[in-house]
């Protein structure tokens, strides 16, 4: 029985999904005991409220990986709307009541991409950046990451996103 090696390696190509990652690393661990916040996550696509559902899964993945000390910023400083974008203004007000807090590492971002792909198979796709800042540090972003990955046409778009945002996290060095 004759293998055909290329009809092997195009099954195989054809059964991975696209995903794209690129991330810095940190110049020191990032301590999980520390305490954290997680800050608005902006929205950059026409979806209603996607920076609001990867911060939901965010946290989730946050406290998976250990960071039990965890604060979400006040839903009052939020504000995910389709015509009014103001996300840095909201990011920086966010910032300020972290440093109130006493916080040392807050972690934001923003999403690039959410949606399902037009067409016949219908793919989920997901584009994320991701930042840690330490605020002890003055404000410095101390890790970042970007991803983007789409998926088979039956998954759900809130399992590529968490995948997404799982591998980002997967990349910071937390100690």
């Amino acid at each position: 029985m004759k293998i055909n090696k290329f009809g092997i390696l195009l099954a195989l190509s054809m059964l991975s999904s696209c995903a794209v990652m690129d991330g810095s690393t940190a110049t020191a661990p990032l301590e999980r005991n520390a305490k954290w916040a997680l800050l608005p996550i902006v929205n950059h696509t026409e979806v209603p409220q996607a920076g609001l559902r990867a911060e939901a899964i965010t946290e989730v993945l946050l406290r998976s990986e250990g960071v039990g000390n965890l604060q979400r910023y006040p839903a009052l400083l939020n504000q995910d709307s389709l015509f009014e974008p103001a996300e840095r203004k909201v990011v920086e007000e966010a910032l300020v009541w972290a440093r109130d807090q006493g916080v040392r590492y807050a972690v934001t971002g923003a999403v690039e991409e959410w949606h399902y792909k037009v067409g016949i198979d219908g793919e989920p796709a997901v584009g994320m950046t991701m930042q840690i800042i330490d605020l002890k540090d003055g404000g410095h972003v101390v890790w970042s990451s970007a991803a983007s990955k789409s998926g088979w046409s039956r998954e759900a778009l809130s399992a590529v996103a968490q995948k997404v945002i799982k591998d980002m996290l997967s990349q910071a060095p937390l100690e």
